[in-house]
């Protein structure tokens, strides 16, 4: 089960205003399924992605749920920067009580993974995005959780590393489920079994896949028929 319970998330703006994500919103994920968190550029997806994950924190209201999830996938703003890949890896290890033996084994298959050569022993804040990401994808597939919530991860590498980091995922999937944040609608609809719609601070289930990804294309074309009736 994973609930959001009054959930309000808003940030503060440069004139001194709020602007509200979502103000007391009430949503239950269904369960044992796989599901596709969609909607436009600043809808409020990775942050509700960052709340249900636990790296974020709501104004009010909380994120319920007897899952194990892991932290979002893709988000590569959650990684300390003076610490060392290596040492990324074993202060995961520690927080989820994991042995010495095991954690040199997480360390090896994170560096083995993650592709990053010798930056796995350089601080975090000298890698580009996409090094972080290949090692935040690593460090979660070290881990077994019951949803792994995945943010437009899949963009990241060439096609080897692509091709590895999705054979990895599907075998995950074959015991656990996913929470995927992505614009390609085509992983979408290959990988997910409903779609819940990020829209003006809700969330909308659509249990038919494909509705929902229809859904989401009107949604988009919507402003661009406007500014053209505009122009014309």
């Amino acid at each position: 089960m994973i609930e959001l319970r009054n959930l309000t998330k808003s940030f503060v703006l440069a004139n001194g205003g709020r602007h509200y994500v979502f103000r007391d919103l009430n949503f239950t994920f269904p369960e044992g399924i796989n599901i596709g968190l969609i909607g436009r550029n600043g809808s409020g997806k990775s942050t509700l992605l960052k709340l249900i994950g636990g790296i974020d924190t709501p104004d009010h209201g909380e994120v319920a749920t007897n899952k194990r999830i892991s932290w979002p996938v893709g988000l590569v703003g959650g990684l300390q920067g003076s610490l060392t890949g290596r040492d990324g890896v074993k202060f995961v290890c520690r927080l989820y009580g994991v042995g010495i033996e095991e954690m040199k084994e997480k360390i090896r298959y994170v560096q083995d993974f993650a592709e990053i050569g010798g930056y796995f022993d350089q601080p975090v804040k000298s890698y580009s995005s996409g090094m972080r990401s290949r090692l935040n994808f690593g460090m979660s597939m070290a881990f077994d959780f019951d949803y792994y919530l995945i943010d437009e991860v899949m963009a990241v590498g060439d096609a080897n590393f692509k091709m590895k980091s999705q054979k990895v995922l599907m075998e995950k999937l074959k015991k656990s489920n996913v929470i995927l944040v992505t614009h390609a609608m085509n992983e979408i609809a290959r990988l997910c079994n409903v779609v819940v719609l990020v829209q003006d601070g809700e969330a909308l289930l659509y249990e038919d896949v494909k509705a929902g990804i229809q859904a989401y294309q009107d949604m988009n074309k919507a402003p661009q028929v406007a500014q053209a009736q505009k122009a014309a």
